[in-house]
């Protein structure tokens, strides 16, 4: 088969762009595979292009590029197609509204697959007759504005089948949203071997890493360990990571870190590349998040031996890690509860290695290899069905194309109300 990725940007460091790059390297070895990327600022792709896979791009941010199109006129226009809901609109302009349809009216492959709601909606719109049309959700639908809400519900049931990374998200769009016709998996993502001999629990370090952003909570982290360094001295609290634009939670974790007495026992210690030279030095690995979409630590720090302990929030730990087995699960907020969890592998030495083993072993379901035959599989039935004329694809676009103005001018409608309302209540 020849396979076709639409990826924001593939030249920027993000958990959407490594999922896809693991998945892509995968599949190119039995496939014809492509990654077209939206944006490209850069010459090289930060995160290391997948080997096997073609990568080109729709739109030139580099100023030194004789394609530079940062001054085209059309580039300062606001899009018509990509929807406003999506996060990423005021990035996109009447230019990518042009560029991705000329790209999506003429890809010659079987199967296109988008990698976030606003180029799914592109797919939906713009892609010509013939190839299937895969949506991925690399977030979680709770995640998104009731706008775009409203833009799936109109549009994805144009598509042919949509993945979620967790089944909790998966039945969330079965429930919450009305998708006739839309085929609807649960595929996670996933996370190549680590290329370091894994970790031994040998080492006296608590390791967390990610974006430094609020929903990471990592103020509880810090919170915990301080109660774990009192009990436990020779221990330490390593987090690797950037901050925002901002930089106030990195600001705000240092205040907290001084505050705590843990100066020189909890770092903030930025981006590590690759990081799994990091994991394996130490025993536990911690995420205190407030929500997941997956939780690609876990898996990582998994793969390296170390048990995970984790809070039980929505929508992926549950579902990677085995409660008492391979990690801990403890309710999302309760400090108390995980330093508790830290302090029970910390003292037990042989069950921490126990459960590192035990983390390393279940994690293998995790391997690119696999996720990629569970997409290859899900491409073929779909192909086969297409071929075979059973995805009615026909039928639900002329359906749509009824309904779509409906419901779009039913939702303007309500929104205009709503907003006069808003306006009426404030000058009452």
């Amino acid at each position: 088969m020849k396979l076709s990725f639409l990826l924001h940007n593939a030249y920027g460091i993000g958990g959407t762009i490594r999922a896809t790059f693991n998945l892509t390297r995968a599949l190119a070895e039995r496939h014809e595979v492509e990654i077209v990327s939206v944006f490209r600022h850069r010459d090289e792709p930060l995160m290391g292009a997948p080997a096997g896979v073609t990568m080109s791009h729709l739109v030139d941010l580099r100023k030194g590029s004789p394609e530079y199109d940062g001054d085209h006129p059309d580039h300062r226009l606001p899009a018509r197609v990509f929807p406003r809901g999506d996060g990423r609109h005021r990035q996109y302009s009447r230019l990518t509204d042009t560029r991705i349809g000329d790209h999506l009216r003429t890809v010659r492959a079987d199967v296109v697959i988008g990698t976030r709601p606003g180029l799914n909606v592109h797919l939906a719109r713009q892609t010509r007759r013939g190839p299937v049309r895969v949506a991925q959700e690399h977030l979680t639908l709770e995640s998104h504005s009731r706008r775009m809400h409203h833009e799936i519900g109109r549009h994805y049931p144009l598509l042919d089948a949509l993945t979620t990374v967790t089944e909790a998200d998966a039945r969330a769009y079965r429930t919450g949203l009305r998708l006739p016709g839309l085929r609807i998996e649960a595929i996670p993502n996933s996370v190549p071997a680590p290329s370091v001999a894994p970790a031994d629990g040998s080492g006296r370090c608590v390791i967390a890493a990610g974006r430094l952003t609020r929903v990471k909570r990592y103020d509880v982290l810090v919170e915990a360990f301080a109660e774990v360094a009192a009990a436990r001295p020779g221990w330490q609290l390593r987090i690797y990571g950037s901050g925002d634009a901002t930089g106030n939670e990195k600001t705000a974790l240092t205040e907290l870190i001084r505050a705590r007495g843990l100066e020189g026992r909890a770092a903030l210690l930025g981006n590590a590349d690759p990081l799994e030279r990091e994991w394996v030095k130490g025993s536990i690995a911690a995420v205190t998040s407030e929500r997941e979409s997956f939780g690609m630590t876990i898996v990582e720090a998994m793969r390296c031996g170390l048990p995970v302990v984790a809070t039980d929030c929505p929508h992926g730990p549950r579902e990677i890690i085995s409660d008492g087995v391979d990690g801990r699960l403890v309710p999302v907020g309760d400090t108390a509860a995980f330093s508790a969890a830290l302090l029970s592998l910390i003292d037990d030495e042989d069950g921490r290695r126990r459960a590192g083993a035990a983390a390393r072993d279940a994690a293998e379901r995790f391997d690119p290899a696999r996720i990629a035959a569970r997409h290859e599989a899900l491409f073929a039935e779909l192909t086969a069905a297409r071929a075979a004329g059973g995805s009615h694809a026909a039928v639900r676009t002329a359906l749509h194309r009824i309904r779509g103005p409906v419901t779009s001018a039913v939702f303007t409608t309500r929104r205009t109300a709503a907003a006069a309302a808003r306006r009426l209540r404030g000058t009452g």
